[in-house]
């Protein structure tokens, strides 16, 4: 294994290790939800994306493809695409097929499975040259030297929807530093809707969710020698209307203790471990977190019930961030 790639490796571990010891340290124990995506992790994502109740992925599956064309008129053909994020099988073909790149980067946390995706999509189309990186795309990504703007950058699946509003903010700003100049910004953001439809969504009838909830303390127990029993913890996915979002959670069924990265925990019945959000936006709420974060509306569509969004927003060069 080269050097360079062990070096990483140890890094990322050590960031794990870090985010679980605070996170397990709060008051209210939380772990970020980008360890979800380790490679059985990514897989289970993917098979998520599959099952009836979760709308977004076939929602705007459908949307890119009534708009593909509208879309590469605004963002302009044969640009480098970057997308935030492993390529879908299916949503990434049809962005590329409308806006027609010679060159594709795609972007994702879990090296082990971008490396996958992206020799299975090289493979696929010989004439996009793939340039995969392995990074934390929450800040700024250096993009390889061969890569020129202006580019197009693709962050589908409402993603956005996991982090608060402010560090959305910081995020799509980050994205825009990525980009540079003249970027335009393809991206998918779900919608407020009923709550019924929301909570099934984030806790299908198949169990799926919840075996991509508890998978996270799988890896820490793999990665960072804990000792969690998974029996003692459920999934649980509730709607907090106050703030607009979905929340997951691991709900301990009973007294436990514990160790993660050499630390010792201790949770009492019915304490929970808090793994992510799904925040969803209105359309005004979306018009507004895209001009905050430097970036101007330029067209946007919605599905015929109103359940998802997709979006091509255009870097304001004459902005000045603070």
């Amino acid at each position: 294994m080269p050097a360079m790639v062990m070096d990483r490796q140890i890094a990322d571990a050590d960031l794990f290790a870090r985010a679980v010891i605070e996170g397990l340290g709060q008051p209210q124990k939380t772990i970020p939800a980008r360890y979800f995506y380790d490679k059985a992790g990514s897989e289970l994502f993917e098979e998520i994306t599959l099952l009836p109740e979760y709308y977004p992925t076939r929602t705007e599956i459908a949307l890119l493809r009534a708009h593909a064309a509208d879309i590469a008129r605004l963002t302009g053909t044969g640009r480098t695409v970057v997308e935030f994020g492993a390529g879908s099988s299916t949503k990434t073909p049809l962005l590329l097929s409308a806006v027609r790149p010679d060159c594709y980067v795609p972007i994702d946390i879990s090296g082990h499975f971008l490396e996958l995706s992206a020799q299975a999509f090289a493979e696929a189309h010989a004439d996009i040259a793939v340039l995969p990186i392995t990074a934390d795309f929450t800040s700024p990504v250096r993009l390889p030297a061969t890569v020129s703007g202006p580019l197009i950058g693709f962050f589908p699946g409402s993603t956005i929807g996991n982090f608060a509003h402010s560090a959305a903010v910081d995020l799509l700003r980050s994205f825009r530093r990525t980009l540079g100049s003249g970027a335009r910004l393809v991206i998918g953001i779900d919608l407020r809707k009923n709550v019924r439809l929301l909570e099934t969504a984030y806790d299908d009838a198949a169990g799926v969710t919840a075996r991509f909830n508890l998978n996270v303390l799988t890896r820490i127990n793999s990665e960072l020698g804990g000792t969690i029993p998974l029996d003692a913890f459920a999934h649980r996915a509730v709607w907090h209307d106050g703030l607009g979002r979905i929340e997951m959670h691991l709900e301990a069924q009973r007294d436990v203790r514990f160790c993660a990265a050499g630390q010792e925990f201790a949770m009492r019945q019915g304490e929970t471990i808090h793994t992510e959000n799904s925040y969803k936006y209105s359309p005004e709420e979306i018009r507004l977190l895209a001009r905050a974060s430097g970036w101007e509306p330029m067209a946007g569509w919605i599905d015929p019930d109103r359940l998802f969004s997709i979006h091509v927003w255009s870097a304001d060069i004459g902005r000045i961030e603070p």
